[in-house]
């Protein structure tokens, strides 16, 4: 096969790629990371602490976590044609590759947020802080690093389920080193393809590296920033330090 053949088959795959990770990755942030925080506000000694929601929250994520995803891309099939009306293409492929997701990264954001200092915790809560508040203005902003680390991770992994996905038709760059590379012995077609994965996972790798470094520099976890900020929110005023005096 030659190159002419093989770019806009290789520019169509990478193409599905993006769009089957970018949509499944939008759905895994926007349901795991409500998740994930809810793992730790339920926990023991949590701000809302319901020990049975938790264990019964935790089981539903171990399981769907401990799922191989082509078992679980198969054992989706029905819901994935009520949702899509199709089990192929990359539209279907977003259902398991976003559900096979969620678990992965809610357990991601729950060791995040788990490693935010609880003494900012205590300060907002002493300042008439609420569950919201302390989600809103600690547990987030101080674990978004480690959010952005997670995400990329998230990403990473999805780039691979979505190669498994195109043994199923579900297209991409994993449907291109199947069908082509494997089933009709197109060797280096299959390894453009390896190349080309690598690439990108190498920039989506670096990429999220620079932006958790920058947000910590400027003040994320362990950032002086917002430990500042609560310091001087608890800091009595002068004029009241006149009036102690």
């Amino acid at each position: 096969m030659t190159w002419s053949e093989m770019q806009p088959l290789l520019s169509q795959a990478c193409w599905d790629t993006l769009y089957m990770v970018g949509w499944s990755t939008l759905i895994a942030v926007v349901g795991g990371l409500p998740l994930g925080i809810l793992l730790v506000l339920t926990d023991k000694g949590g701000l809302v602490q319901n020990v049975v929601a938790n264990k019964l929250i935790g089981q539903i994520v171990n399981i769907a976590r401990s799922m191989p995803f082509i078992i679980l891309m198969v054992a989706l099939m029905s819901f994935t044609r009520w949702v899509t009306g199709t089990t192929i293409g990359r539209e279907a492929a977003i259902v398991p590759l976003a559900i096979g997701a969620i678990p992965f990264f809610a357990r991601l954001v729950e060791t995040a947020v788990r490693e935010v200092d609880g003494g900012l915790v205590e300060a907002v809560q002493s300042m008439g802080g609420n569950t919201w508040t302390v989600v809103r203005k600690v547990l987030v902003p101080e674990s978004l690093p480690s959010l952005i680390s997670s995400t990329t991770t998230t990403v990473v992994a999805l780039i691979g389920y979505s190669a498994m996905a195109g043994t199923v038709g579900a297209g991409g760059l994993g449907d291109i080193a199947i069908r082509y590379g494997y089933q009709r012995f197109e060797s280096q077609l299959m390894w453009i393809t390896v190349a080309i994965l690598a690439v990108v996972i190498s920039v989506i790798q670096f990429a999220g590296d620079l932006a958790a470094r920058y947000l910590h520099r400027r003040g994320g976890r362990s950032g002086p920033e917002p430990r500042l900020r609560l310091l001087k929110a608890k800091e009595p005023a002068p004029a009241e330090v006149g009036k102690v005096a």
